[in-house]
């Protein structure tokens, strides 16, 4: 067994904690701590700090997720002013191996990993994620995250992709009317305007346009409150139409992946666990006309995990590291 940091960077906050893998497994995972990139001026400062909360010299291994995508000698995160050289990371951390991978990739690495008492059932059959075969993963947050798991023999493979930048797909004619009015905002409408935390206020307007109702400019946590808490009945109406946006997009990637099963993530996945069952994301979902029963027979779960960027961070490091933790 093999002690490692992991460690979930996004815009806003640094995630770190000692786990444990073997295996290629992760056997124990610690409890987080927290700290706010704009406290520390770089990644190696925020990690010397997150070694004084521990008190001891850190393990000489790590697994990272990082809020962008990996690709180049200079990874610049967004709304982070921390400016990341993984050919610089050994040095700089002092570690002997490491593994690096897109926070959503993290968050694929722990479905693959999280037991059934981490999964909330959505809709579809009731039972456990297939032990072999796709798993399709969409998460909306600051964006739309996308990535799928294949499971093979005991053993399983992530896919990064970038699945939130397909085109928004109205399915009604309401649903047209609003593409027609984003189209004059952006040149091209991916379905991660309308999906994704600043996507409901792309909704809010729109239906407020439609319907000449009077709105005042919100920022996206309010609008979020009053749309979950239904003191907004415009902001509700919203909530609504990315519920249903949001099962058509989960269902187009599950056929495009040739996905069995489908998990909802996300920095708002947990926020809408109480919305998804009672709106039309079930019947948006399996609404692919000739292919409608194999949706229906998809299960699909909401993971419930605490801190899935940090258990997949961690998970991804097992895996890349399975035959010298064993």
């Amino acid at each position: 067994m093999k002690e490692i940091v992991a460690v979930d960077i996004g815009g806003t906050h640094a995630r770190f904690a000692l786990a444990h893998v073997e295996g290629g497994r992760v056997v124990s995972l610690g409890e987080a701590t927290t700290l706010k990139c704009a406290e520390h001026a770089s990644l190696q400062l925020a990690w010397e700090a997150f070694g004084r909360v521990v008190g001891r010299p850190l393990p000489r291994a790590a697994g990272i997720a990082v809020a962008c995508p990996i690709k180049g000698d200079i990874l610049k995160l967004t709304n982070n002013p921390w400016v990341i050289q993984p050919a610089q990371l050994g040095a700089k951390l002092s570690i002997d191996e490491h593994v690096l991978v897109n926070d959503f990739g993290a968050v694929a690495h722990a479905v693959a990993q999280v037991g059934e008492e981490s999964l909330q059932h959505v809709c579809g059959p009731d039972i456990p994620l297939p032990k072999e075969g796709i798993i399709t993963i969409v998460g909306p947050g600051t964006g739309l995250g996308s990535a799928y798991v294949v499971r093979r023999k005991g053993g399983y493979f992530v896919c990064e992709t970038e699945g939130g930048h397909i085109d928004f797909s109205p399915l009604d004619q309401f649903e047209d009317r609003i593409l027609q009015l984003l189209r004059l905002r952006y040149r091209r409408v991916s379905v991660e305007r309308v999906v994704s935390g600043p996507g409901l206020a792309n909704l809010y307007e729109a239906i407020a346009e439609i319907g000449n109702l009077p709105v005042r400019t919100r920022d996206d946590k309010t609008l979020w409150t009053m749309a979950l808490d239904g003191s907004d009945h415009v902001a509700g109406a919203a909530l609504e139409r990315f519920c249903l946006s949001l099962g058509t997009v989960a269902g187009d990637l599950a056929l495009a992946q040739g996905g069995g099963s489908v998990v909802i993530a996300g920095g708002l996945g947990l926020r809408l666990a109480k919305h998804l069952g009672a709106s039309g994301f079930a019947e948006r979902f399996v609404a692919k006309g000739r292919f409608e029963s194999l949706m229906a027979a998809m299960p699909v779960k909401l993971i419930t995990y605490p801190q899935p960027g940090l258990l997949g961070a961690a998970a991804a490091f097992a895996e890349a590291y399975r035959d010298t933790t064993a």
